[in-house]
């Protein structure tokens, strides 16, 4: 179990970090009343100018449009039909920022909008855009403001959620930290009581509870997932309830709140937490033992003659899922060849590539420089 010493140095030093607030935290709470809190987003925003002004940069994922819209409209329930959430979501996003703008703007901060969906983090050069803009952002003395962008879209350019949005932008930008803010005190165990501090993520998924609320649409496992999707890129995540004072100014300053989710032991760069964490798979490989154990163990490129069975219509240059004989995932990696292309060779020696296919071939499958095997450096 690490210290708790280990765990302040880690968030005390981090640097760049990403904050969510998620949609029922930002509800105001007053009987009676719809829309957005913007007492506590005037809060928030103090607390990251501070946070500025400690030299640290700040990246806010902020979920909320559908509800602004919902109360600007009128309406005492999330709509149900996609078109009306789409058209719910355009009005709130307006008011939202809206809110965000005022809030900032006592801080003397602009803010800059940013709307995304899934496809953006799917293509490598949009998802290095998305980094750049918020780096240059941060230049200005801006703080970006992310969100899905639920106007346009349909349920396969989804995240689902904004947790995993969060996630993800930690991996554009390999900030150090993540803080997820909800209205929970943090992943709470078999007692109700916030557990403190994870390091191993499979012991405490039986804590996990599916507690969406009707604006929400997280939940304990959606914000589960996307700790664990920053702990394997070696950073830190917190789970931690947003309506505690000076929540993020406290954290930082090394304050025991919430549920910590410590780093893994490798650190990655920011390809491979593109191509291992964060875009979609294209295709599925299965590989015999012999395979498994050299990409496992010894750090080797994937061949063809390792390859058993294939899944997917992909090209050359898109992610695969690489998993074994028992469905458990090895690796992911970038594939030299398309589908029809690998189809011919898989199983077959490298020797013979030119003459199944007429043309030069690569010797591997995905190349160890284009490959992140699973629990391995």
């Amino acid at each position: 179990m690490p210290s708790t010493e280990l765990r302040i140095n880690v968030l005390t030093e981090a640097r760049q970090i990403v904050v969510k607030l998620g949609t029922q935290l930002l509800r105001d709470r007053t009987p009676g009343a719809r829309g957005l809190d913007q007492a506590y987003l005037r809060e928030i925003a103090s607390q990251v100018a501070t946070l500025r002004r400690g030299g640290r940069e700040v990246a806010v994922v902020s979920s909320g449009a559908i509800g602004a819209g919902c109360a600007e409209l009128g309406l005492d329930a999330k709509p149900v039909d996609l078109s009306e959430q789409q058209a719910v979501a355009a009005i709130g996003q307006r008011r939202l920022m809206t809110h965000m703008h005022d809030a900032f703007a006592e801080q003397g901060l602009a803010v800059g909008q940013v709307l995304v969906t899934r496809t953006d983090f799917d293509d490598r050069d949009r998802f290095l855009n998305i980094r750049n803009c918020i780096t240059k952002l941060h230049e200005m003395g801006a703080v970006a403001i992310l969100n899905e962008n639920d106007a346009v879209a349909v349920d396969e350019l989804r995240f689902g959620d904004n947790d995993l949005l969060a996630a993800m932008t930690c991996h554009a930008l390999r900030a150090q930290a993540l803080v997820l803010l909800s209205v929970v005190d943090g992943l709470l165990d078999a007692d109700g009581h916030a557990v403190d501090l994870v390091d191993d993520m499979q012991g405490y998924l039986s804590f996990a509870r599916q507690d969406k609320s009707r604006w929400g649409s997280g939940g304990i496992l959606s914000k589960l997932d996307a700790a664990r999707l920053v702990m394997e890129a070696g950073e830190i995540a917190v789970i931690a309830n947003g309506r505690t004072p000076d929540v993020l100014t406290r954290l930082f300053a090394g304050e025991k709140i919430g549920t910590i989710f410590m780093p893994g032991k490798r650190r990655l760069d920011s390809r491979r937490r593109w191509i291992g964490l964060t875009v979609r798979p294209q295709g599925t490989l299965t590989i015999n033992a012999g395979a498994a154990a050299a990409l496992r163990e010894q750090g080797k490129s994937l061949l063809a003659v390792g390859v058993v069975e294939m899944t997917g219509q992909f090209k050359r240059g898109d992610v695969l899922l690489v998993r074994d004989a028992t469905g458990k995932e090895v690796a992911r990696g970038l594939s030299n060849y398309d589908a029809n292309e690998l189809r011919l060779i898989m199983g077959k020696h490298s020797e013979q590539f030119e003459s199944i296919l007429g043309h030069d071939a690569y010797d591997t499958v995905i190349h160890r420089d284009h490959l992140l095997v699973k629990g391995n450096g």
